[in-house]
């Protein structure tokens, strides 16, 4: 065998395809899939974005913060819910109401406190600030209110945390 006959014998080796019997994809036709395939990405995204929406979010299992009675008036208790690695903050008002909210700033994840003056959550990392009641922005760079949790007082006198929702 010549050099040249080896040569195409290896090539051939490593690439066993030929041309003959393949059609040309016109660029109409590259086009076509192009926007086919972009349609069901686009179509995909609309639609787990609505299961994101739709589907309930509350986490976290029922369980018992604190005695109430251990909570100051216009006061606060820290706890961890609805994980360990979770703070929470949990705040009772002067007229008795209470509420929990995870403790993290929705901006960057800062830790919020209690300001009783102005009833409302502050994050001093940017000056975020949030209602105390409702967990709702009241000025600064964060863009959506505080996770809720929700709880309730049962018959013993304690405080219990039953899910945890996003802001």
């Amino acid at each position: 065998m010549t050099q040249d006959a080896t040569n195409e014998a290896t090539w051939r080796e490593d690439f066993p395809y030929t041309s003959a019997g393949e059609d040309d994809v016109t660029r109409r036709e590259f086009v076509r899939y192009l926007v086919l395939a972009s349609g069901a990405f686009a179509a995909g995204s609309v639609g787990i974005a609505a299961w994101a929406s739709l589907r309930s979010v509350n986490e976290g299992e029922p369980r018992p913060i604190v005695a109430l009675d251990r909570i100051p008036e216009d006061g606060t208790y820290l706890f961890r819910y609805p994980g360990s690695q979770d703070p929470a903050i949990l705040v009772r008002f002067p007229d008795g109401e209470l509420a929990a909210f995870s403790q993290k700033c929705t901006h960057l994840g800062c830790v919020v406190y209690y300001s009783a003056a102005e009833e409302e959550l502050v994050c001093p990392c940017h000056e975020g600030f949030f209602d105390a009641r409702t967990g709702d922005v009241r000025a600064g760079p964060p863009q959506r209110p505080l996770g809720r949790i929700d709880v309730e007082v049962r018959s013993d006198g304690t405080v219990w945390a039953l899910g945890a929702r996003p802001g």
